[in-house]
């Protein structure tokens, strides 16, 4: 059996386009850090770097499942599908928040719990060894909880965003929870070399707490 995240993991990757409040379990991920523009090709080489791995992690993961069938069974699935890009947004400079020039980053990949950090490290030094990249000594894996948080699904462009992030943020204000600092959560559910800007679909999300009573 495949996992697939499309159609286990709806409430996590297809949400509706209204905002929503969810709560979000730990999740591990490999991930690296970045800043600038993501138009420019700095972040096109992270991006690259990222499905280095991951493709190697979903394949070596396979490989042990048809080397080992009575403990793949034991967990319920033989393979996955390898997880959308995600990446969270912050600024250097607050008094500019859309200057593009300004963005830090942590753009990632998910990895399902049968992926361990033995894998990844073995996983690591196998790439490194068969095509060497600068890049690689900067990729980490790392464990994430979001918990409450508020999101919905953007359609169009990623210039559009900002009305997207209004209506989220009118959303909590109703919902009379707070949003906790200024980074958000963005997950690529369209490529966007193949899909036209209006059509690109985008989750959108940002940590929130409840009021204190």
């Amino acid at each position: 059996m495949k996992h697939e995240w499309k159609k286990t993991e709806k409430n996590y990757y297809l949400p509706g386009r209204k905002p929503a409040l969810i709560t979000l379990p730990k999740q591990q991920f490999i991930m690296i850090s970045g800043t600038g523009d993501p138009n420019k090709e700095d972040f096109s080489e992270r991006v690259g770097i990222l499905y280095s791995l991951a493709y190697p992690l979903k394949m070596g993961y396979k490989k042990r499942c048809l080397n080992d069938p009575e403990a793949a069974g034991a967990v319920g699935y033989t393979d996955f599908t390898v997880y959308p890009l995600e990446g969270v947004w912050s600024t250097s400079d607050p008094e500019d928040p859309l200057n593009k020039d300004k963005f830090v980053y942590q753009i990632m990949i998910r990895q399902p719990a049968v992926i361990t950090a033995e894998d990844f490290a073995e996983t690591l030094a196998m790439v490194k060894e068969k095509k060497p990249q600068p890049l690689l000594e900067e990729v980490t894996f790392e464990e994430v909880e979001e918990g409450l948080c508020v999101q919905m699904l953007h359609q169009g462009a990623f210039d559009e965003e900002p009305a997207s992030f209004e209506k989220m943020q009118a959303f909590a204000t109703a919902e009379q929870v707070t949003r906790v600092g200024w980074q958000h959560r963005e997950i690529y559910l369209s490529d966007p070399r193949r899909t036209a800007p209006e059509n690109s679909r985008t989750v959108l999300r940002f940590q929130v707490k409840k009021a204190a009573v």
